[in-house]
């Protein structure tokens, strides 16, 4: 039997089908997780991307074109792509897998789908696990993208080296999810499917808003299925990060270890069997769910 350093390894190598085996046993804790994790090395060099933004801002296409221009160069890069996770059957769409069909077979690219596990933001304690289990596979950049729904999206700062939201020129609704908490997360605004009608007044309104903010955040047009401006993107991811990285840093693992956390402290509270507990003291004339929140408490 392979013993987790056998396994840690052989995901230093390249070997892809130890790497999945080996993201399947901590999505779903599987031993020996636990060990795997706790030997993770800390010091990879990988550029952590987070991409953002509400649904049909053409997230998946950017990543894939972005693949594309990193692959030209050489790069190894790796996919975690999240998707919803249904609240009633805990199952996920997986529909990144089918969009991003084209880079299936690149020995430079891997690909891994990710359910929310009822994260609001995407962002879930096995969502941090599985991103460093990357990061010990010597890739050159790690994406992480996410499902965007509003200001939950700022989860993802806690995750990522660099933050792109991706937006559209209809996205005017969107300006006060901006105002709200993605101005702070948000390390670069990308207008996407810029050939768009609107798309220059909109461009012109978020520079309003950014430049109200203390720090310089850059704006970019992209129209992703033309490849138009990913290389200016590209460029800008490739760019060491500005800024107080020390203080960024501890930012970083601040959170990561607060999700962690959660994680651990919520393990034994079975959402299914809540749920049926539930049901049955609904039954019940003097419900109060507060005193069925205390038998969890305890």
């Amino acid at each position: 039997m392979n013993t987790h350093r056998t396994l840690l390894s052989e995901i230093k190598l390249g070997n892809y089908k130890v790497l999945a085996r080996v993201l399947t046993l901590v999505e779903n804790d599987i031993q020996p997780a636990d060990l795997l994790l706790r030997d993770l090395q800390s010091d990879s060099k990988a550029i952590v991307l987070g991409i953002t933004g509400p649904p049909g801002a053409g997230k998946s296409t950017m990543v894939n074109a972005i693949t594309n221009h990193f692959l030209a160069r050489g790069m190894r890069i790796a996919i975690l792509a999240i998707d919803p996770t249904s609240p009633f059957n805990y199952g996920s769409l997986l529909g990144d897998r089918i969009r991003m069909a084209a880079q299936f077979n690149n020995p430079n690219v891997f690909i891994r789908s990710l359910a929310t596990r009822g994260a609001l933001g995407g962002i879930s304690a096995k969502t941090i696990e599985m991103v460093d289990v990357l990061k010990a596979a010597n890739f050159d950049l790690i994406m992480v993208e996410t499902v965007g729904v509003g200001q939950s999206e700022v989860e993802i700062a806690g995750l990522a080296d660099k933050t792109v939201v991706v937006l559209v020129p209809e996205s005017g609704d969107e300006i006060q999810n901006i105002k709200s908490g993605l101005m702070e997360i948000a390390d670069c605004f990308v207008i996407n499917k810029a050939d768009r009608d609107g798309a220059a007044t909109f461009a012109n309104n978020l520079k309003k808003i950014v430049h109200q903010g203390n720090k310089v955040i850059p704006i970019l047009k992209t129209v992703a299925d033309k490849n138009q401006g990913i290389e200016e993107l590209a460029e800008w991811i490739a760019e060491p990060a500005a800024g107080n990285q020390s203080e960024k840093r501890a930012f970083l693992f601040a959170e990561k270890a607060w999700r962690i956390i959660q994680h651990k402290k919520m393990k034994t509270v079975d959402k299914k069997k809540l749920r049926e507990e539930i049901h049955e003291a609904l039954k019940t004339d003097n419900f109060n769910i507060y005193r069925f929140a205390d038998k969890f408490n305890s």
